[in-house]
């Protein structure tokens, strides 16, 4: 791995990244005046009401189930209810939201990377273990420390994304059994506004943790480069 290459994401890559991403803060997408602005339609339709009869009342049981199969409602014991089709076809995801987290993704990969460089760079420099003169060791180490603890918020970020339409999923499909419950379309768009907030604290996050790191690791460049100071250098 080149030095220089290291320190170069350190002095120029960092600073250029946090001021990318604080213009991103300031941009349209990041900054709506309404939260009700990011909703997505649901476009399940609430079903006309049914009317069931009592399987045991002595009213013909196969004619009944046909009636209702007929009717678009699957029976089974006279219990609940099936949904066969889905009439309006695909429920699309928050079309606002998904080219948001197609742009915040990119940005998270490249600070693991970035991350991952220049903490390998980091440990590279590590002298062998020796008896005193650790300060500059203790230094690099916390500086690693600081690094992999930034690879693994970032990494996070990705988990949440992933948390996001897993949940977002559960709740159509919620819809799409019971259309007639207007609580589960409500969550839908409280899950929508919560993420959009979320994807704007992640930008906000990734900023300030180049800002971090850029600031931590130039102060204490040359303890990182040389932690140990030679033996001349002690006498005067």
């Amino acid at each position: 791995m080149k030095a220089n290459s290291a320190e170069h994401l350190v002095a120029s890559f960092f600073p250029q990244k946090l001021l990318e991403l604080d213009s991103f803060l300031k941009e349209p997408i990041l900054n709506v005046a309404e939260l009700k602005e990011i909703h997505s339609d649901i476009t399940f339709k609430i079903p006309e009401p049914i009317l069931f009869t009592n399987c045991h009342d002595g009213l013909d049981t196969q004619n009944a189930k046909k009636k209702k199969l007929e009717d678009g409602v699957a029976d089974e014991n006279c219990q609940g209810t099936k949904m066969l089709v889905m009439p309006e076809g695909m429920m699309k995801s928050n079309a606002q939201l998904v080219d948001l987290i197609e742009r915040v993704k990119p940005e998270i990969r490249t600070l693991i990377e970035k991350c991952n460089t220049v903490k390998m760079w980091v440990q590279l420099l590590i002298p062998r273990i020796e008896d005193g003169n650790n300060f500059g060791v203790s230094i690099q180490e916390e500086t690693v420390a600081e690094l992999r603890t930034v690879e693994g918020e970032a990494a996070s970020y990705l988990d949440q994304i992933s948390r996001y339409y897993i949940t977002r999923a559960k709740l159509v499909s919620k819809i799409a059994k019971y259309p007639h419950v207007e609580d589960y379309r409500r969550t839908v768009s409280e899950i929508d506004e919560k993420e959009y907030i979320s994807l704007k604290i992640i930008v906000s996050e990734l900023r300030n943790q180049y800002v971090t790191l850029h600031d931590m690791i130039l102060k204490n460049i040359e303890k990182i480069k040389k932690p140990r100071s030679s033996n001349s250098d002690a006498l005067y």
